[in-house]
């Protein structure tokens, strides 16, 4: 396998080559991120004027509108958080990974937190906001380990290409187990099939405050292990000869996406390609350095899944197609493109 470029060999091979022109592409995207949360309280089943959005924000629910725009806030909040958590979460995996096909998806993680939440309220009734969170996130952290183990096996370390293979066959099997489990119970199928499209509508304060804390944690670890994900870009044996604790800084890291991806699913379901799709595209405004990049891609995520839930919107009036559907019709063609684009002996 090659050793990755260091993270400050990408400085004249991408439009934001200087510190000036990446802080240029943040200031942008911080602002497509304001505008698209604009659009996201404006657009709906009814359109509403700046008079009505500002009388939501203030607290009232007096007309229609501005009962329509009190329901759009913590959705449109929870796109943010979302998109962001996913984002980052994608970053981290393909840094700690080495593998430009590694997206919570991808690799299992998303399913496995899917399965969780699907075997604790189809065989132990779980109900409470803070049961799913830790569900999801142990079945997240637990086909995290599962993958890896599968990946260590036969000759040589858990590569990139093993690991994605492991990944993609998991997520499939853990897919199968998910139908397996919900589809005795008819009396929640219903509700589970539409939570699996992964969604943000339906949002309340009151589940974002149960969400926040969790999300918080992850961005914290995520966005710390920036330089860590530096050096492990140069390769193990050089990490280690820099002095760094190879396990522990992947261990950290793996765990601050853990946390995002399976908080993110415990309340929105499993919204695929977003780690995937985001990384990517931040690294020709980033470069590779993470201490860019992990900040690009969470507002890079933020962006997609607005702009998608905005889209779904739009395209269904006066029904709503799910945001995991519209980043699918994105994300499958852009996945087939880094497969073709990508020689096999470089994963």
């Amino acid at each position: 396998m090659n050793v990755p470029a260091s993270p400050t060999s990408g400085r004249t091979r991408h439009p934001g080559g200087t510190d000036r022109g990446r802080g240029l592409w943040l200031l942008c995207l911080i602002a497509t991120v304001a505008v698209l949360c604009m659009l996201s309280l404006v657009i709906g089943t009814r359109d509403v004027g700046l008079g009505e959005i500002l009388g939501a924000i203030e607290g009232k629910v007096e007309t229609i509108g501005e009962a329509a725009v009190a329901m759009r806030i913590p959705r449109t909040m929870l796109a943010v958080l979302a998109g962001a958590a996913l984002g980052l979460a994608g970053a981290i995996m393909q840094g700690v990974t080495r593998n430009p096909l590694a997206d919570p998806g991808i690799l299992g993680v998303n399913m496995g937190a899917s399965l969780a939440v699907a075997v604790g309220v189809a065989w132990f009734s779980m109900s409470s906001a803070y049961s799913y969170i830790w569900t999801a996130i142990g079945g997240a952290g637990l086909a995290a380990v599962f993958v890896y183990a599968i990946g260590t096996l036969g000759r040589g370390k858990a590569t990139p290409l093993k690991l994605a293979l492991a990944g993609a066959a998991t997520s499939v099997a853990f897919s199968s187990l998910v139908i397996a489990v919900v589809l005795p119970r008819n009396d929640i199928a219903g509700g589970l099939r539409a939570w699996q499209i992964g969604g943000v509508g339906g949002a309340t304060f009151d589940r974002l405050c149960h969400v926040v804390p969790f999300l918080l944690v992850g961005f914290a670890l995520s966005l710390l292990s920036a330089r860590k994900l530096n050096s492990l870009a140069l390769g193990d044996d050089l990490a280690a000869g820099l002095g760094e604790n190879v396990v522990l800084a992947r261990a950290v890291a793996a765990l601050g996406a853990i946390l995002l991806c399976g908080a993110t699913t415990a309340i929105c379901g499993p919204i695929g390609f977003v780690g995937l799709v985001v990384p990517h595209v931040c690294r020709l405004l980033a470069g590779v350095d993470h201490r860019w990049l992990l900040p690009f891609s969470a507002l890079g995520g933020a962006i997609l899944i607005l702009a998608s839930d905005v889209v779904g919107r739009i395209a269904a009036r006066p029904s709503e197609i799910d945001v995991g559907i519209v980043t699918a019709l994105v994300g499958a063609p852009f996945f087939i493109w880094i497969v073709r684009r990508q020689r096999v002996k470089e994963l």
